[in-house]
Parts: C-alpha cells; sequence; structure tokens
C-alpha cells in the first residue's frame, strides 16, 4: 500500500516537472523536449494535445465512456457489447466473464484494488491530463474561438467521465486542476453527487455552446462534434433526472428538461437520420453489421474504427463463445406484430418450439436472435450446416446457453477472423438513441404529445413496419406494478428492444430504481420432452414457469439465487484501497 502511495506521488512529481519551469537553468525552456513554455503555441499544438485524450479514452477499462471494444485480446473483457452481462439481456457463464456474473447476482464484494470499469483505474490520470490542457489553452496565440473549441472538446470528455462515476458511486471527488503531491485535494472527502453533477452539466453547456457542427476532418470517425456533445448531455441529463425522480432525491425536472431540449435540438436540426433501405425485414441488422468503415452511414454519429496491423480487437469471436445468448426475459419484451405485447395479443403463437417464437413478431427479434431458418443467410458458425440452436453440451458447431444466439452483430469475416486480427467497428453513439430520450424525457415530464411519439419513437418503428405507438397504449400485465404508467412502461420496452447490446440495459434498470428484475432467474428456451429429444446431448439444467420448464442459466452455480439489496447494489463499493490512501473517504451505503 506504501508502495502505491509512493508510486502515484512519483507520477505527479514526473508529471510536475514536465510542465514545470526549471529554476536551476535560469527558468530556460528546455531545448529537447516538450514543455509548457514551448509547446502551447498553435492550433496544431492544442490539437495535438487533445489527440492525446482520445487515445487514452480508448481504454474502456479506465475510461468507459466511448464505450467500443478494447484492443486484442482484451477485447473479451471490455466491450460494449459485453456490457448486457451486467443485466437480463443476456447471460453469459464463461469464467472470462465473472465480473459481469458477479454484478449481474449482486454476489460481487468491496474489492482491495481496481474492479473493472471502476474507481481506482486509471481513469484518473486521465481527468489530470483534461485538467493540465485546460489551464494551458489560454497560453497558446490563437483567438478565444479557438481555445475555446479544444477547451470544449476537453470539458465533454470530463463531464462524461464524472457522470460515469457517478452513476456507479454517487458521491465522488471532483478535481478540476492540475495536482501536485502536496495538494489537499489528494485528502478530501467525495464531492457531493449533486454538486459534480452541476460541474458536470456546466461542462456539457460549454461543449454544446462551442464544438463546431463539423470539424472538417473527413472521414470517420473523425472528432466528436457538436451534435455528438448534444447526444451525451441528452444521455447524462436523462440519467440524472430519472435518478433523481425514481431515487427521491428531487429536482429531477431541470435535468429532464435539458434532456429533452439537447435531443430535440439534435433531432431538428442535425444532420443525422434513421437508416434505411425501405427493407423492414433487414434494415436494422443490416444496419449493426456493417464491416469495418461506417463513414458517411447516416444514423451513425461516432464510431471506433478499427484497422488490420493497427489497431484490432477479436470481439466478434469472444463474443459468439461467451454472451451466452439472449435472455428469456428479453426475447418476451419484444411485441407481435398487432402493436400489442405477448400477454395480450392473440397474435402470439406461444414458445412450444423456438420457430413459434419468431412468428408475429417485431422484425426486430428476428433480426437480434438467430432463427434456425436463417442459418445460411447469416453464415452462422462459419457456414455450419449443423440445425440451430445448439446448446452447452451438444456436439460441435457454436454452442450457448440459452439457446438464443444473439445475430444481431455476427458476421461470419470477423467472427471467424485470424486470433485478434479482427477489425469489427464499434457504434458508440448513434441518432436512434436521441428519438428514445426525447421520448422518455418528455413522458416523465408529462408534457409528451402523439405528435412527439411520431417524431420520435414511430420513426424506429416505421423502419421496421411496426404499429405505431399511441399516448393511450394499454398497460402490459407484466409491467403493472413497477409504478409507472403504461406510456412510460412501453417506451421503456421501446428502448430495451432497440439498444439490445449497446450497453445501455444495466444502466437503465438502476436509475429506473427496478433494479429488483435482476433477482429474476436467466432462463432460456422451453426445455420440455419435445426439445430433450430435439436437442440430444444438452447439458443443461431447468427452472419450471406456471409449470413449463426452461432452460435455467445459472442453476447449480454461484450465480444461482440472484440477490438485489435496495440498500446497497444501486451503487458500487469503493476500493479498500481508496479508503486505506485517503480516509476523508467514506464507503457507500450497505458495503
Amino acid at each position: 500500500m506504501k508502495k502505491s502511495i509512493i508510486t502515484y506521488k512519483f507520477l505527479l512529481i514526473a508529471a510536475c516537472l514536465m510542465f514545470s519551469c526549471n529554476d536551476e537553468f535560469l527558468e530556460r525552456a528546455p531545448l529537447d523536449e516538450i514543455s509548457a513554455e514551448t509547446f502551447w503555441n498553435t492550433e496544431s499544438d492544442l490539437k495535438v494535445y487533445n489527440n492525446r485524450i482520445y487515445d487514452l479514452a480508448r481504454n474502456d477499462n479506465d475510461v468507459p465512456i466511448l464505450m467500443g471494444h478494447h484492443n486484442g485480446f482484451s477485447s473479451h473483457r471490455w466491450s460494449m457489447w459485453h456490457m448486457d452481462g451486467f443485466s437480463d439481456n443476456t447471460a453469459p457463464r464463461h469464467s472470462r466473464h465473472n465480473r459481469y456474473q458477479q454484478v449481474r447476482s449482486g454476489k460481487h464484494t468491496v474489492p482491495d484494488g481496481p474492479q473493472w470499469y471502476g474507481y481506482r483505474n486509471g481513469g484518473w490520470g486521465f481527468i489530470r491530463t483534461i485538467n493540465i490542457g485546460l489551464e494551458n489553452y489560454g497560453n497558446a496565440s490563437v483567438t478565444q474561438e479557438v481555445k475555446d473549441l479544444y477547451a470544449a472538446e476537453a470539458r465533454l470528455f470530463r463531464a462524461w467521465f464524472y457522470a460515469d462515476k457517478v452513476s456507479k458511486f454517487g458521491d465522488v471527488q471532483w478535481i478540476d486542476k492540475e495536482l501536485n503531491i502536496d495538494s489537499p485535494e489528494l485528502e478530501a472527502p467525495r464531492t457531493p453527487r449533486t454538486e459534480v453533477m452541476d460541474n458536470v452539466l456546466a461542462d456539457l453547456n460549454f461543449a454544446t455552446q462551442h464544438l463546431p457542427d463539423d470539424w472538417g476532418d473527413g472521414g470517420g470517425p473523425g472528432r466528436l462534434n457538436r451534435w455528438a456533445a448534444l447526444l451525451v448531455k441528452a444521455r447524462i441529463c436523462l440519467f440524472e433526472g430519472t435518478w433523481r425522480k425514481y431515487h427521491g432525491m428531487g429536482g429531477e425536472t431541470p435535468w429532464l428538461q435539458a434532456a429533452a431540449d439537447a435531443s430535440k435540438e439534435l433531432m431538428d436540426n442535425g444532420p443525422y437520420s434513421l437508416y434505411s433501405t425501405g427493407d423492414p425485414l433487414n434494415d436494422y441488422n443490416t444496419l449493426h453489421r456493417i464491416e469495418s468503415d461506417l463513414t458517411g452511414v447516416s444514423e451513425v454519429m461516432y464510431w471506433r474504427r478499427y484497422e488490420q496491423g493497427i489497431f484490432t480487437n477479436h470481439v466478434s469471436s469472444y463474443h459468439r463463445a461467451y454472451n451466452g445468448g439472449a435472455t428469456k426475459s428479453l426475447v418476451e419484451d419484444y411485441l407481435c406484430t398487432d402493436g400489442l405485447p405477448i400477454t395480450l395479443s392473440d397474435q402470439y403463437q406461444g414458445d412450444a418450439q423456438i420457430e413459434d417464437v419468431f412468428m408475429n413478431r417485431d422484425p426486430r427479434l428476428r433480426q437480434s436472435v438467430l432463427h434456425p431458418e436463417d442459418v445460411a443467410k447469416f453464415e452462422f458458425g462459419n457456414n455450419d450446416t449443423r440445425p440451430y440452436p445448439r446448446l452447452v453440451g451438444m456436439n460441435g458447431g457454436i454452442r450457448d446457453q440459452t439457446g438464443y444466439h444473439i445475430i444481431k452483430v455476427y458476421t461470419r469475416r470477423t467472427a471467424h477472423a485470424t486470433y485478434n486480427t479482427s477489425d469489427s467497428p464499434a457504434i458508440i453513439l448513434r441518432f436512434a438513441e436521441a428519438l428514445l430520450i426525447n421520448a422518455e424525457a418528455l413522458a416523465e415530464l408529462g408534457t409528451i404529445t402523439q405528435d412527439d411519439l411520431d417524431a420520435s419513437i414511430n420513426l424506429l418503428r416505421d423502419r421496421v413496419g411496426m404499429p405505431h405507438m399511441t399516448i393511450d397504449v394499454p398497460m402490459d400485465p407484466r409491467y403493472a406494478d413497477d409504478g409507472v404508467s403504461a406510456l412510460i412502461a412501453e417506451i421503456r420496452r421501446e428502448r430495451r428492444v432497440e439498444l439490445f447490446l449497446e450497453g445501455h440495459r444495466y444502466e437503465d434498470l438502476r436509475r429506473w430504481k427496478q433494479g429488483k428484475k435482476l433477482e429474476q432467474a436467466d432462463l432460456g428456451i422451453r426445455f420440455d420432452a419435445a426439445a430433450v429429444a430435439r436437442y440430444e446431448g444438452a447439458n443443461v439444467a431447468t427452472e419450471e414457469v406456471d409449470g413449463v420448464p426452461y432452460i435455467s442459466v445459472y442453476k447449480g452455480t454461484d450465480w444461482e439465487n440472484p440477490v438485489f439489496d435496495e440498500g446497497k447494489h444501486y451503487l458500487w463499493p469503493i476500493p479498500i484501497s481508496v479508503i486505506s490512501q485517503n480516509t476523508s473517504v467514506k464507503q457507500n451505503p450497505g458495503w
């Protein structure tokens, strides 16, 4: 522990020396290295410095905001595609995904040191880099407009980083200047959540006011522009507003209004639109399976590029083997083609066999989960000719835990690429999210109209040929006890379906104060006598629902019987090492 403190202070000293004058040499700027006296001069200097911020943000574990896929081997751990493993959308069981299983089941404990996406990772060096820049942009011999441009870029990153930390830990130390080894902030307590979020909002407002609509940097993904900043602002403000509302903090209205306003500005004035070729049975899936280059795709606002020999991943291969499959809970949330949930529609054909599940359903289901007849269409399993689905224990092929193979992001070329050479891109920000945010924020404010739905969610439904959502939507009996209106419940369902596998579900359940949903067992396909005969060799456990057996993914494992303690599990624990080094930092409640 002392060694950790010494190392941290050494890094601080080294950083201070890098950006400080040298009295011993009469304060002359060093001639053979970059220094504060020689570096901050031109716009190019500011741009180069901010490039370092983007570079640091590629580490999804240290800086989990621009979530894409981590580089190389580590993409099996850290990727936006894996994030649904924290929630009730997927059911991973591979040991390399234990962290997702631990959190999902409420079996995680107070860590001694860093935890995935956590408090004590290298992200604080990211904030230090940002703050050094913000203290020095003013030294450049450029106009104030140019200085504000790069300050806005840095402040967007800072706001995004802090919003993530607040979402996981509540109170968190707000640092907005360069620190040295004697800075009192190193021994300070955590800053109250409300104060941190006020600072976050100030950063977001600055970013949306000073970033350009277009950097003019040609091909994608380029730099974050004002439209991206508006989406990030809308996302963060929606989280904070709904958290304050459902967790009883109060003061939610300004945040919800800010989310509605930011998303509306993007919708009305931004250059983006939903990807659609007029093919409702394929367009949603096609968007998420575009390989390598997303430049010019109308819906994609920001993405991460991978290129062989430069920056690659192996996420598609890992994901096909480790995601566990989609859950029964997710699959049952897709509406029937009459626009009604399976509990109310006479079009639902049941789940006696997996083919029945797809009949008369929202086309996004078959574009997200593999229908047995679509194996050849998607070249699933590298053109495997065996019948699907294939379950754990069966002979050969791609086997998963639930029987609901995920097809949304599967491409044969990247899933079976040579080890660690894949160039699967990551869609980080897309226009569809703005539509969902706008509808939800207005519904939470109680001001939503049918016109608002038609300008937001119903555009998503048009893409897949689904009936429009109406203001007087009926209540799904499964959500009657959630404490919200039928309309809000339906908007939440739309969000789950549209954004499946994009890393939002766990955050959504926490901000809605619906953590108890994580106590429900993760189930797969129906597994009665007919299924036993069909899936010969399958090695699965089952659990009955209303007298019908379904695959129970975690039965007999450490993750069986999930728990969600309302008194502690909405926030993550602070590592012991952080508290031991700074006794002013107190542990979160219940931990």
